[in-house]
């Protein structure tokens, strides 16, 4: 309910661009207060004298309408003004022309109404009308036939709309509404499991064409207003790929609405569009109507990878090794705990007593050395502020997050279901973990599993800790900007705690695109592990920080972290790139 009405009644994330959204909210709220002048339309066309029961004669309402007259008219301009004179680049790919037609109809519609409401008053057939009303009626006879004349062509207009609406992208206008109830209630960064536990003919393998669509998908194909918000919002977009998060759920509807059964991969989305996605969420969170565009995308590339065996080469390797060895660089298990064994870093074995926080390292952390930093520092900064703690060392395995957003579910699955049992088997009950994906996997996913645990991103637990005094950092004057990691700030709104903790080492900057508005480092979606074509994300994301004049780059992330220093080093710049924890474990030395 909340949804409805901060995002279709309030239109709050339209609003986020002002002008823009002020004209959608006028038509919006326009039609919303003028609705009920259809229904008097339609009973003044039957007999001219008669009213709608007591609102028909409210002189208030009267002067509502003259009002949503007028702001229908300035939002329609507006529209034309922003169409065919700025032509920003987000409607490239929309239906332009449907689109001219259906701001004539709106126009059409609101002044029709308000010549009837004037002849009508010239007539002396409504003496409940606005000062706009009033003052037009002068240009009208006192004879009843231009009453007449403009009542029916308001209901044409009207009718003729409703005929049109059906087949339009104007379909919003009814399944917006519905698409936003519908809506995901739980954390964005979930993704919904496929059952392979039921009968043979009920069993889904993601989306190959419109038949195997859910629900939510057919609504959300038809919600699209072709505003072109998420392809604005989207990385790969911005850095030439051919991906447009608005032309895919174009695609899909164009098929919903021809009825084509054939697959939607090929025809509807070009192949390459449902690679180049990194799963960031941009595409979600710009959306004004809640479409849920990584769905679409990893249902496709489900489908793809299960049944079809296709799937970008140099993601093979990276899905082989998740298989085989645990985690995506391919290495033994056997070395996870290796970059702890000098920190006396406690190892948790099977019928140890649990600690308080099972600190989950994450591949990236256990395998690459230079994220691998983050955990040292964590584990020393936990160590150092008393917090009882332990890791699994080789009985951590990947938490099948990149297997999963790839489209491999058969993997992820796995993987999800053997940690579940490690977990539960150690009595964990509280997780700490460093990576972003690791964080929203064990938090938002592995319930459906069985796995419900209390997860904190180490940032908010080292927040909390310097916040009770238990660990001093020492802040200085040197600027810091802080890269927000997508599936951190947007995915699971963990924004406020990385902040906290580089305000107190240095002097925060922060960059044009933060928060939730966050440009991605490129490594989600598996990206971390394949070859990307045209402009680097990275590296657009690498020039964005150093334009802040800042010295060090601050993460949360050992994606970002490893993303963000090869972004830094193509620009040529100095700029340090290091974990929020690294930054605090110095501070405090």
């Amino acid at each position: 309910m909340r949804n409805e009405v901060e995002l279709v009644l309030g239109q709050r994330k339209l609003l986020q661009q002002l002008i823009p959204g002020l004209m959608h909210a006028f038509i919006f709220w326009g039609f919303l207060v003028l609705f009920p002048t259809i229904v008097m339309a339609m009973i003044a066309a039957v007999d001219a004298d008669a009213e709608l029961p007591w609102l028909g004669h409210q002189t208030w309402f009267g002067w509502m309408v003259d009002l949503f007259v007028v702001l229908v008219l300035v939002g329609v301009v507006t529209a034309f003004v922003i169409r065919k004179a700025i032509r920003p680049a987000r409607f490239e790919g929309s239906h332009r022309a449907e689109a001219d037609f259906i701001l004539f109809m709106i126009a059409g519609v609101v002044v029709t109404l308000l010549c009837w409401h004037a002849a009508a008053h010239a007539a002396g057939l409504n003496d409940h009308v606005g000062p706009l009303s009033d003052l037009l009626s002068r240009a009208f006879p006192s004879q009843g036939l231009a009453e007449r004349v403009f009542v029916w062509a308001h209901l044409l207009f009207v009718f003729a709309f409703l005929r049109y609406l059906p087949h339009s992208m104007h379909l919003h206008i009814a399944t917006a509404p519905i698409n936003v109830w519908m809506a995901r209630t739980r954390q964005p960064g979930r993704l919904e499991p496929l059952r392979f536990d039921v009968p043979e003919d009920q069993l889904r393998f993601g989306v190959a064409t419109i038949l195997d669509l859910t629900k939510k998908e057919v609504m959300d194909s038809f919600s699209c207003t072709e505003c072109g918000r998420c392809q604005d919002a989207c990385p790969a977009h911005a850095t030439g790929k051919i991906l447009s998060p608005k032309l895919l759920i174009m695609g899909v509807r164009d098929q919903v609405f021809a009825q084509d059964t054939g697959p939607i991969v090929g025809n509807g989305v070009p192949e390459q569009m449902i690679w180049d996605c990194v799963t960031c969420g941009a595409c979600v969170e710009a959306c004004p109507v809640s479409i849920e565009h990584i769905d679409h995308i990893v249902d496709l590339r489900r489908s793809r990878v299960m049944v079809d065996s296709q799937f970008p080469s140099e993601a093979e390797p990276m899905l082989r090794d998740v298989e085989r060895s645990g985690n995506p660089w391919g290495k033994p298990q056997t070395e996870r705990a290796s970059w702890a064994e000098s920190l006396g870093v406690r190892v948790l074995e099977p019928g140890d007593r649990p600690p308080e926080y099972l600190y989950w390292v994450g591949c990236a952390a256990s395998f690459d050395e230079r994220a691998r930093t983050s955990a040292e520092s964590t584990a020393k900064l936990l160590q150092r502020a008393g917090v009882d703690f332990a890791i699994l060392g080789p009985r951590e395995a990947c938490t099948g997050d990149p297997a999963r957003r790839m489209g491999n579910e058969y993997v992820f699955q796995a993987y999800a279901e053997q940690n579940v049992s490690t977990l539960n088997e150690s009595g964990v009950t509280k997780i700490v973990a460093s990576c972003p994906h690791c964080f929203n996997t064990l938090g938002n996913e592995y319930g459906d599993f069985g796995g419900n645990y209390e997860v904190l991103h180490h940032t908010e637990l080292l927040a909390e800790l310097v916040r009770d005094g238990k660990l001093r950092p020492k802040a200085d004057a040197k600027p810091i900007t802080y890269h927000d990691s997508c599936y951190l700030a947007r995915h699971n709104d963990v924004r406020m705690e990385p902040r906290e903790l580089v305000a107190s080492v240095g002097r925060p900057v922060e960059m044009k695109r933060s928060g939730k508005q966050t440009f991605c480092c490129g490594a989600g979606g598996a990206h971390m592990w394949m070859e990307e074509r045209g402009t680097q994300i990275n590296v657009e994301r690498a020039k964005e920080a150093v334009e802040t004049g800042a010295e060090t780059l601050a993460v949360a992330c050992p994606f970002c972290t490893v993303m963000l220093d090869d972004g830094v080093r193509e620009t040529g710049s100095e700029l340090r790139v290091a974990d929020v924890s690294t930054l605090l474990a110095e501070s405090l030395e």
